[in-house]
């Protein structure tokens, strides 16, 4: 098992090599975000190959794969719901040894550029983007699934809670509000006005 995706790029960068490889398997990744450090999980131990080949003086170009099965949460039951992706890396490198963290930019021609300044390189920053920017945006743990209580929580898909033997869903008028003391109605700021007698002419 690694502990973090590191290529070692000094012999590379010093053309005593004409490229520098590494391979591994990750159960996680960490990340920094919005100065906070975040964990990608993944249900087995995931493999990664990595190869950097030079392209002259501080350019190199880097490509490989990464092969997580990401656990990402059902996005109405909040359940675990395991997500097998096949990621193909391929990315253009730059060193600056002023850079304290790699990060990605833009270049001019549109395309993005890893810049790092350490050539123990940790690759985890960039495998943890380039997975998310692969992975689904939502994912359900089956079609059916019925989410959450909206009141209580209570996941739907183990049978119905004291909220929904209330009112049942199907009784809801979404143009007059929903029946009184419903914990489950929708707030409609025109639902007073559905007993409001109007003067004749």
């Amino acid at each position: 098992m690694t502990d973090s995706p590191r290529i070692h790029l000094g012999a590379l960068m010093r053309s005593t090599l004409d490229d520098a490889q590494a391979e591994g398997h990750l159960d996680h990744l960490q990340y920094e975000q919005g100065g906070e450090t975040h964990t990608l999980r993944f249900a087995a131990p995931a493999p990664f190959e990595v190869e950097v080949n030079t392209l002259g003086g501080s350019e190199m170009y880097l490509q490989g794969s990464f092969e997580p099965v990401l656990i990402m949460e059902c996005a109405r039951c909040l359940r675990d719901v395991e997500v097998p992706m096949e990621v193909q890396l391929g990315t253009l490198m730059r060193y600056e040894p002023s850079a304290e963290q790699p990060y990605l930019e833009e270049a001019e021609s549109g395309e993005e550029v890893l810049v790092f300044g350490d050539p123990d390189l940790d690759l985890s920053a960039y495998l943890a983007e380039t997975t998310l920017l692969n992975a689904p945006l939502s994912v359900l743990h089956d079609e059916a699934c019925k989410g959450l209580c909206q009141v209580c929580g209570h996941d739907l898909n183990e049978g119905p809670c004291e909220h929904m033997a209330q009112v049942p869903v199907e009784e809801i008028d979404d143009e007059l509000g929903t029946p009184s003391g419903s914990l489950h109605a929708k707030q409609n700021p025109f639902a007073s006005l559905a007993d409001l007698k109007l003067p004749e002419d």
